[in-house]
């Protein structure tokens, strides 16, 4: 299977396992809960789609290489103890807890969540010595004398043989313990993934011209020579802080990361032609819905060339996308937010929520970082929460009215400090009402100023979509570039996300368009068929 259905199939496994009964018992005991061993080449995204599903599901991620530990590590250090038996005292090696163990016990301790994964990759290589002790530990989930929390699933990866030299078929009495799954590259899995992860739109484009090159690994008279999944992603996230510092990019530098010197130089060539093409085909204006005088210079433009053409759209538009879900996101958190503060009006200032849930957030994001838990994304969003909020209670203190009122508020706050039992009296409880309400009052405003500036990006980004079709159809017709573009389109999880909330009227017309025309052309081959029979 491809890289994305093993990530699914990952996702339903965990889920599983956490299903408890009536009583609170897990569904499947825990010695039935067979761990998943994905067995695929280096470097095609094992461990990311591992980290997507403990994200997606909100629970912890303990990650080892198991080819780093010796077995003293893994299974803890012996030590003697004393034992009575038949009143007699015998002393007895036991084990001290394993560091694997012990760091899921403490990630426990870190983030209150008591379910997660512990996720071991390279496991067919481990050293002789920890092979003994794999049988065990895969069937009860225990190092030595000690077992992993009931809640956390047991994932495993490794290599094929041909690619780890230290590999070793696992015998028959592992592999009946084991849930395993072949992975193996696919490049549109890839492409789909690079969507979500905002991978360069000159490697996505380059790819879809010469997929052969996504992934190999070859062994030849001058070496290894390997261009893998990994590598592309990483050489696309220093690309794009390379863009930003303006420095150039370097066949060395592409070979440091596509480590096959025919690769590297091509793809170098295409990023300096891809950049041209940004300058000539003036992307910010077609999505402006600026006129196009001159059209022969997409008509006669090389299919490689118009295919980047179509990425530098398709990159323009992703980020407006992105946007899009980022800020439907952040809003909808603000918005729950100001539904529970509403809900303590009559126990809290708005001012004082404002602040602990500031406060809150920041505890919450170094709790996460801590934990190894805050994906990128969500780091993001915390943090832009964070500066709206802290954007509102300025605004509070600079509002007019409260600095009219100042110093009422202040007797009111010292009356508030002074009464240390009992209710506020209905004086005091009429004043602190009618400032909380007023002060809710401004922060709603606030929060609906945000939401127009957010409908109006909206608005924006629904007319750069239309404003790029338009121009794809009134210049190319409703040919395969046409197609293409579409089809890209339903690829990127933000666009169909925009699309299904928002709707897109040109983008409807054209897609209904063509799948009429396929269906028109089907049933063309179907009659012909018919005829010649």
């Amino acid at each position: 299977m491809n890289i994305q259905e093993a990530k699914e199939e990952i996702k339903r496994t965990v889920e599983a396992y956490h299903k408890r009964d009536e009583d609170g018992s897990y569904k499947i005991p825990v010695e039935k809960q067979r761990p998943l061993f994905l067995m695929g080449p280096p470097g095609i995204g094992k461990t990311a789609i591992v980290e997507q599903v403990a994200e997606e599901l909100g629970i912890n991620l303990i990650s080892y290489t198991i080819t780093h530990h010796t077995r003293q590590s893994a299974i803890g250090l012996p030590f003697i103890s004393k034992k009575i038996y038949g009143e007699k005292e015998y002393s007895v090696t036991e084990y001290t807890m394993s560091e694997i163990v012990a760091s899921v016990y403490e990630q426990i301790e870190r983030t209150g969540i008591e379910e997660g994964i512990l996720f071991l990759d390279e496991i067919n290589a481990v050293s002789e010595t920890l092979s003994p002790t794999m049988l065990q530990f895969l069937q009860y989930k225990t190092f030595g004398m000690h077992r992993v929390p009931e809640g956390f699933i047991i994932v495993t990866a490794g290599n094929p043989s041909e690619f780890n030299k230290s590999v070793r078929d696992f015998d028959i009495a592992t592999l009946d313990r084991l849930r395993k799954i072949d992975i193996e590259e696919d490049f549109q899995s890839f492409k789909s993934y690079a969507y979500q992860a905002g991978v360069h739109g000159a490697i996505t484009s380059y790819l879809e011209i010469k997929k052969d090159r996504f992934y190999f690994v070859k062994q030849d008279i001058e070496g290894k020579r390997y261009v893998t999944a990994r590598s592309w992603e990483d050489l696309s996230k220093l690309l794009q802080v390379y863009e930003e510092l303006q420095y150039p990019l370097e066949k060395e530098l592409c070979q440091e990361y596509l480590a096959d010197p025919e690769v590297a130089e091509d793809f170098a060539l295409y990023y300096s032609l891809y950049q041209k093409y940004r300058e000539i085909y003036h992307v910010p204006d077609i999505l402006a819905g600026a006129e196009m005088k001159e059209t022969r210079i997409f008509l006669e433009a090389p299919f490689d060339e118009k295919l980047s053409l179509l990425s530098l759209l398709t990159d323009a538009l992703q980020i407006a996308f992105t946007d899009y879900v980022k800020k439907k996101e952040l809003l909808s958190r603000i918005f729950h937010f100001l539904k529970k503060m509403k809900e303590r009006l009559s126990e809290i200032s708005v001012s004082q929520a404002l602040e602990e849930e500031i406060k809150r957030q920041r505890k919450r994001i170094a709790t996460l970082k801590e934990a190894r838990m805050l994906s990128k994304k969500e780091e993001s969003i915390r943090l832009c929460l964070i500066q709206i909020l802290e954007e509102f209670a300025r605004a509070l203190k600079e509002e007019a009215l409260y600095k009219v009122e100042e110093k009422e508020e202040t007797k009111m706050a010292f009356r508030q400090d002074k009464e240390t039992e009992g209710e506020r009296s209905p004086e005091m409880n009429s004043d602190f009402a009618e400032k909380n309400n007023r002060d809710f009052s401004f922060i709603k405003d606030c929060f609906s100023k945000k939401e127009e500036e957010r409908q109006r990006e909206v608005e924006k980004t629904g007319k750069m979509l239309s404003n790029a079709l338009n121009f794809l159809g009134n210049t190319f017709g409703e040919g395969q570039e046409l197609l293409l573009f579409l089809s890209e389109l339903t690829k990127s999880p933000y666009a169909l996300s925009f699309l299904s909330d928002v709707g897109n009227e040109t983008y409807s017309r054209y897609n209904q368009y063509l799948l009429l025309k396929d269906k028109q052309k089907a049933l063309q081959e179907e009659a012909k068929e018919a005829l010649r029979s």
